[in-house]
């Protein structure tokens, strides 16, 4: 196991941006899998193509913004002075959250061949659960992220409970609007 470690470690330090992203595949992947699996009716046949959708926004989206998104907030503002921890949650959950919300869904509904009024149907249906759905678990576990997580592992960190999150996600993502 810490051989593995060590690995990932040198990855970032080489490749921040490719191993970010195939962390966030990962998590996706991973999150949607268990979503299938275990959270929704077993009477419905498991989708790959789904699990491919959310795999590809976490490898596409998720890794490469989340690489430039918490490495500006670090540079912007340094330190993990308890101000400096509350200012960044509260950035990353009033401007990002909502923002990466439409993306996901945005993602999704491309991947999908879905139109535009698809598209504005499910930000109206499920946008605010979204946002709320993830203050429950981003206020907590970003204020730990910022104290204590070193900048470099904040992706990976992100994407261990992004696991969890993203059955939530995956879950919302893939009901219909009109649910």
């Amino acid at each position: 196991m810490a051989s593995i470690w060590a690995r990932y470690n040198k990855l970032l330090d080489t490749q921040p941006l490719l191993t970010k992203c195939l962390t966030s595949l990962t998590g996706f992947t991973v999150g949607d899998i268990l979503a299938q699996k275990f959270i929704e009716p077993s009477d419905k046949p498991y989708d790959i193509m789904r699990t491919i959708r959310l795999g590809s926004f976490g490898f596409l989206f998720h890794g490469s913004t989340g690489h430039y998104f918490y490495g500006m907030l670090d540079s912007k503002m340094p330190g993990t002075k308890p101000v400096t921890v509350a200012s960044k949650v509260l950035i990353d959950q009033t401007i990002w959250n909502p923002i990466f919300g439409c993306c996901f869904f945005g993602f999704l509904n491309f991947a999908e061949g879905k139109t535009w009024d698809d598209y504005t149907k499910k930000l109206n249906s499920d946008l605010k659960t979204a946002v709320m759905g993830s203050w429950a678990v981003w206020v907590p576990a970003h204020t730990i992220n910022f104290a204590f997580i070193p900048p470099s592992q904040r992706l990976l960190y992100i994407n261990t409970i992004q696991i969890g999150y993203n059955i939530f996600l995956s879950f919302l993502g893939n009901k219909k609007a009109d649910e």
